[in-house]
């Protein structure tokens, strides 16, 4: 699903009726599940911690939506539930790709799981569909707070570069496969952008690559730019998480921003485009 398009629309309003309007309960009601959240995990509360991840992140998207709806008149979660909901189900599989990638190469690691079964593996659904839709909703909140305007149709790629950076990804998607190793890591978070990238901006949606090679950068820039705030997010709370997650990265890897390795949070800039 190409998410970004839609982000896009109508021009923002900045309308006397658009500033007055309120954020929804629905976005007060995330704030403070994230309030919350935080004061039960400090006080210790231990099903909170070992939820943690997806009762914040639950928060976040509707507190982000809320404010959204609150400056728009519209939103994903008030205005497109289905979209909202297959984008959900959409981020939970495209990870599923990843945690593949990482049995191979071992580039992270879960430590104090729910011993439950059914429980966990509902808590890994939950998680996991948390991930798009809320570096979604940071870019088109990004977006429309920012000054500058994107354009409506991306440059077409001419067939030189279209083949180049679609078998560029390619490779970089096989490799860890044939050869895997925890010094892959890169490749896998670049090879999925590379390839997939272009083939959407054939079927008529934007292209951040292709953008980004015109010269029309903004677009990229706030992109890249919710995926690192996102990025700084996830490892924020989940360093202090009961339930979480580390990393096994050779690139500098004892140099870290909690649990994550400083050159780590480049992979957040990728990523964005790839979910």
């Amino acid at each position: 699903m190409d998410n970004r398009h839609k982000s896009s629309g109508a021009a923002p309003e900045n309308s006397e009726a658009g500033a007055q309007r309120k954020i929804p309960a629905y976005g007060i009601i995330g704030l403070a599940i994230i309030i919350l959240a935080e004061i039960g995990l400090f006080s210790g509360v231990e099903w909170v911690g070992y939820w943690f991840t997806p009762i914040v992140w639950t928060g976040y998207i509707l507190f982000v939506d809320g404010i959204i709806r609150r400056r728009k008149g519209r939103s994903l979660i008030s205005t497109h539930p289905r979209e909202f909901a297959i984008l959900a189900v959409i981020s939970f599989a495209s990870w599923e790709i990843f945690e593949g990638y990482n049995l191979l190469t071992k580039n992270w690691r879960y430590i104090n799981m729910i011993e439950n079964t059914p429980a966990r593996f509902f808590g890994y659904f939950w998680a996991y569909a948390t991930i798009s839709p809320c570096m979604f909703l940071t870019y088109e909140l990004l977006e429309d707070i920012l000054p500058g305007t994107n354009p409506a149709h991306s440059p077409r790629l001419g067939n030189g570069l279209f083949y180049t950076f679609v078998i560029f990804g390619f490779v970089c998607m096989i490799v860890p496969v044939v050869w895997p190793s925890t010094y892959m890591a890169p490749i896998i978070w670049i090879g999925w952008a590379f390839f997939l990238d272009p083939i959407n901006q054939r079927l008529g949606e934007r292209s951040f690559i292709s953008e980004l090679f015109s010269g029309m950068w903004r677009s990229t820039a706030v992109f890249f730019l919710a995926g690192l705030i996102c990025g700084l997010l996830w490892e924020f709370w989940n360093f202090w998480a009961i339930s979480k997650w580390q990393y096994d990265v050779p690139y500098l890897g004892h140099i870290k921003l909690f649990e994550m390795p400083v050159l780590g949070f480049l992979g957040f800039l990728p990523f964005t485009i790839e979910s």
